[in-house]
C-alpha cells in the first residue's frame, strides 16, 4: 500500500518527535537529581531547567501537530497540560474550550490553526479554541496584529498560497488535513482579531 506526501510527512514528524522526546526527558530526570542531592544552584541550571522544559512542550505540541493522526481520542487534561506547557515560554497563551476528549486528527488540525494564529500575534494575546456540533472556532485577540494577507488568503484558497518557509509550514499543512477531512477551513480577519472555523 503506498503513501501520501502528507502521510509519510506526518510520520517522519512522528518519528522525530519520539526519538526526540526520550533524552529531553533524561536530562529533565538527570536535573532533577542533581537538585535532590543539592547539587549545582543557581541561575545556570534555572536556565537549563527552563529550557528542558520548553523543548520538551514544544516536543509534546509538535507530535500532535505534524505526527501521524488517528481517531485516537485525547483528553482535556492532556491537551490543557501541554498548551499550559508551551504558554510558560512564549506571549501567546491558548484558552482550550472543549470539555470532552477530541479525536487526535482534529486537535491536530486546531495546534495547526493555533500557530497560524501565533505568527499574527508577535506581541502577544490569547486564542481561544471552541468546538460546536462539530465545527472548530479559534478566535484570537491580540491588542497589535501583523497579518500577511497572502497567507490568510491562502489557508482558504491554498493555491494563493506564496513561497512557504519552514517557519510558515502551517499555513500549507492545515488546508491539505482539512481536506483529508472532509473539512473546509475559513479565515477572517478583522482589527485585533483573527476567527478560523473548519
Amino acid at each position: 500500500m503506498g503513501h501520501s506526501n502528507l502521510n509519510l510527512a506526518a510520520l517522519i514528524g512522528s518519528r522525530i518527535c519520539h526519538d526526540l522526546i526520550s533524552p529531553i526527558g533524561a536530562i529533565n530526570n538527570g536535573l532533577e537529581l542533581l537538585d535532590m542531592a543539592g547539587g549545582a544552584q543557581g541561575p545556570e541550571m534555572d536556565l537549563i531547567s527552563d529550557s528542558v522544559g520548553n523543548a520538551g512542550a514544544r516536543i509534546r505540541f509538535f507530535r500532535i501537530a505534524y505526527g501521524a493522526a488517528s481517531d485516537q481520542m485525547l483528553g482535556r487534561p492532556e491537551i490543557v497540560s501541554i498548551l499550559d506547557d508551551i504558554g510558560k515560554s512564549q506571549r501567546q497563551k491558548m484558552r482550550w474550550g472543549p470539555l470532552e476528549p477530541q479525536p487526535r486528527s482534529q486537535v491536530r488540525m486546531a495546534f495547526l490553526a493555533m500557530q497560524c494564529c501565533e505568527t499574527a500575534m508577535p506581541y502577544g494575546g490569547v486564542i481561544h479554541v471552541m468546538v460546536e456540533d462539530g465545527v472548530w472556532t479559534l478566535a484570537a485577540e491580540a491588542d497589535k496584529m501583523v497579518i500577511d494577507d497572502a497567507l490568510w488568503d491562502g489557508l482558504e484558497t491554498p493555491g494563493l498560497l506564496p513561497h512557504i518557509t519552514p517557519a510558515l509550514v502551517q499555513f500549507a499543512l492545515l488546508p491539505e488535513i482539512a481536506k483529508e477531512l472532509n473539512r473546509t477551513v475559513s479565515a477572517k480577519r478583522s482589527n485585533g482579531q483573527i476567527i478560523i472555523r473548519f
